[in-house]
């Protein structure tokens, strides 16, 4: 039986690292299958991402306390992970595009991970998630109970004993407390326009304003609101004949194409925190 595992380290610049790397895997018994690595000039940092195979049965808890051996010396900060699927958490509204498409890409094989329930503040998609066989918890949101509801949530995320969770068009702003306790690991996905337009009806202001592009930037959930390290981005081009309903649909599809490619670089362990942005090995 042949084991996946997935080494991502990230340490000052210096020599010698990737020998070290390369010659504890064979030490190992292990073969690897694809290494990518960025050197950032500007930092003096760099990235590297390992994916190994091993022929025998190697307990990834035993391989991470040895690994740590090296990782002292080199001053590395790492993460070793078997090919275990995440295990995903969606939060949902009303807007049910995003959802249906991680459905989709979930059932097919292509998310990266297994959608383990889906949390909402509404009723409207709860049939969605159940023709699929998926948990749909509501967990209602309002100025007096936001608190207490945000402790359901993460009380629920450690439940399902979930490594991700992804607001899928979830319309609420989560607080600092939570965005805390889920740091990279909740992805949110927002419209991107040039200029920006805020507020209920952003496609109706781009249609004012006649753009040229919609787009969307799937980011990691930080407590600056949509400001968070991007991990993918997506824009379509569009012109005059757009009315905002169109606008709206070409906006859709680009949420949905950057929020998947998210979600699955990050359950395939590609992205990589590097201060207030990402590495990302596609």
């Amino acid at each position: 039986m042949t084991t996946h595992f997935t080494l991502t380290l990230t340490c000052t610049e210096r020599p010698g690292i990737v020998h070290a790397i390369s010659t504890f895997l064979f030490e190992h018994g292990c073969d690897i299958v694809e290494h990518q690595q960025f050197d950032d000039v500007m930092t003096g940092s760099v990235f590297m991402r390992t994916a190994f195979v091993s022929a025998t049965d190697i307990d990834v808890t035993l391989l991470t306390t040895e690994f740590g051996k090296i990782a002292n010396d080199f001053g590395t900060t790492f993460a070793l992970q078997s090919d275990r699927p995440q295990r995903i958490v969606v939060m949902v509204s009303r807007l049910g595009h995003c959802l249906n498409d991680l459905i989709f890409r979930w059932r097919a094989g292509g998310l990266g991970g297994d959608i383990v329930a889906v949390v909402s503040n509404h009723q409207d998609l709860r049939p969605m998630a159940e023709a699929v066989g998926l948990p749909f918890v509501h967990i209602p949101v309002t100025p007096n109970t936001k608190h207490e509801a945000e402790r359901r949530l993460l009380r629920l995320v450690d439940d399902y004993q979930a490594d991700l969770v992804v607001l899928a068009r979830y319309m609420q702003v989560l607080s600092n407390e939570t965005c805390a306790a889920l740091h990279a690991k909740a992805i949110n996905i927002h419209h991107s326009f040039l200029p920006g337009f805020k507020g209920a009806k952003p496609y109706h202001q781009a249609y004012d304003r006649g753009v040229k592009y919609v787009g969307a930037t799937a980011h990691y959930v930080t407590p600056d609101l949509d400001e968070g390290p991007i991990i993918e981005q997506e824009v379509i081009r569009i012109d005059h004949t757009y009315d905002p309903r169109r606008l709206a649909t070409a906006g859709s599809d680009a949420e949905a194409l950057a929020l998947s490619r998210a979600v699955r670089w990050h359950c395939e362990h590609r992205v990589l925190l590097n201060g207030h942005s990402t590495v990302v090995f596609r």
